[in-house]
């Protein structure tokens, strides 16, 4: 499942089990969580909706990060890379990574697209060890 700014799969494991292995394929490839966004408990919270869990996990490289800072330095406004956890509807867990080359193409620079690359390159071996 892809989207132009996208890449993920539903992925066969209960979402809390599918939150804690993302974390750890991340941490594989460099990647540390810096933020964690818990999206259904903020609805709940602020406008009463009930959804399916869902949390966007700000991922961060720092040698990607400081590297694209170096580059770009506003390019801190793009950044860290969004992963998704999510149950849909069905209770099916899913996960969906922000897809680097379609965020930083909009810096139309080399380096950044070559960084965003193999930023991307990392990205598709968490999804794939999962």
């Amino acid at each position: 499942m892809s989207t132009s700014y996208s890449f993920g799969k539903t992925v066969n494991m209960r979402y809390e089990q599918a939150l804690e292995r993302v974390a750890q394929e991340l941490a594989k490839e460099g990647f540390g969580v810096l933020t964690e966004i818990d999206v259904a408990a903020t609805l709940k919270k602020k406008l009463g909706k009930d959804m399916p869990p869902y949390k966007i996990l700000g991922a961060c490289n720092p040698q990607f990060a400081h590297r694209a800072l170096e580059a770009e330095p506003q390019i801190g406004a793009l950044l860290p890379c969004n992963v998704v956890v999510r149950n849909d509807a069905a209770g099916k867990t899913i996960v969906e990574i922000m897809d680097p080359r379609a965020v930083l193409q909009l810096v139309e620079r080399p380096e950044i697209g070559e960084i965003a690359a193999e930023v991307r390159a990392r990205l598709e071996r968490v999804l794939a060890a999962l």
